[in-house]
């Protein structure tokens, strides 16, 4: 009932508050409830944290980003994006209770990803000082897909390993910090990828490519998982 009222209160603030459209504002309380289900408020801590770092790398110096770019309402489309791997593996942690602990590992990984992503290009376009197209390394235009910067990549490492830090102090797994700090990084990079590649060829939208970069990070999480395991 608690979780329910929280729900209710983080959607009427969203939208007064112009963060989320109300359709947006819905989908990110079913994938926080999704979450919940399975893996309590464990889970609803990294998405939380996810949901907090990337409101407010969006909104930081918001005036001298590129327009056009960063549209002040997230729309649904762009929360299940990010959020819609956390949610199933959410989902499936509720149905399969004996994968819990790795399932909620997969949850961190994906949220992890999803908050390197946002850090690198919300604050790479406005601290990195040199930018590069991924997969030719030359250089290139800042805010375009597939352009990273040193800096970029550094914020989206730190905010990765930091939801593996909170992860760690959560539920005390040390060993499966760097599992999720890793994972994140991975994820980050596999979007650029997509973004240098398919997103610029018009293949697959933005939203296509938050969605796959999330589940590259829970794919990889899931192999490193089992080799240490």
């Amino acid at each position: 009932m608690i979780f329910v009222v929280l729900l209710a209160a983080f959607a009427l603030i969203t939208i007064k508050s112009g963060k989320l459209t109300p359709t947006a504002a819905l989908a990110a309380c079913i994938t926080g409830a999704l979450v919940y289900i399975g893996t309590g408020y464990k889970g609803i801590t990294f998405l939380g944290l996810f949901f907090l770092l990337g409101t407010w790398a969006t909104a930081h110096r918001k005036s001298e980003k590129s327009r056009g770019q960063h549209p002040q309402k997230r729309t649904a489309g762009q929360v299940f994006a990010n959020g819609g791997v956390a949610a199933v593996m959410g989902a499936l942690a509720f149905f399969f209770p004996n994968y819990e602990e790795l399932l909620l590992l997969l949850v961190a990984a994906s949220l992890a990803s999803a908050t390197a992503d946002t850090l690198s290009s919300e604050l790479g376009v406005l601290y990195g000082k040199h930018f590069y197209n991924i997969v030719t390394f030359r250089k290139d235009v800042k805010g375009l897909d597939g352009v990273v910067s040193l800096e970029g990549t550094l914020l989206g490492t730190a905010g990765s390993f930091l939801l593996a830090a909170v992860y760690g102090i959560t539920l005390g797994l040390q060993h499966h910090i760097w599992i999720i700090g890793v994972a994140g990084v991975a994820g980050n990079l596999a979007d650029s990828l997509l973004g240098a590649t398919l997103e610029r060829k018009n293949i697959i939208g933005n939203n296509a490519v938050n969605f796959l970069n999330t589940a590259a990070a829970i794919l990889l999480a899931y192999i490193l998982f089992h080799q240490t395991n």
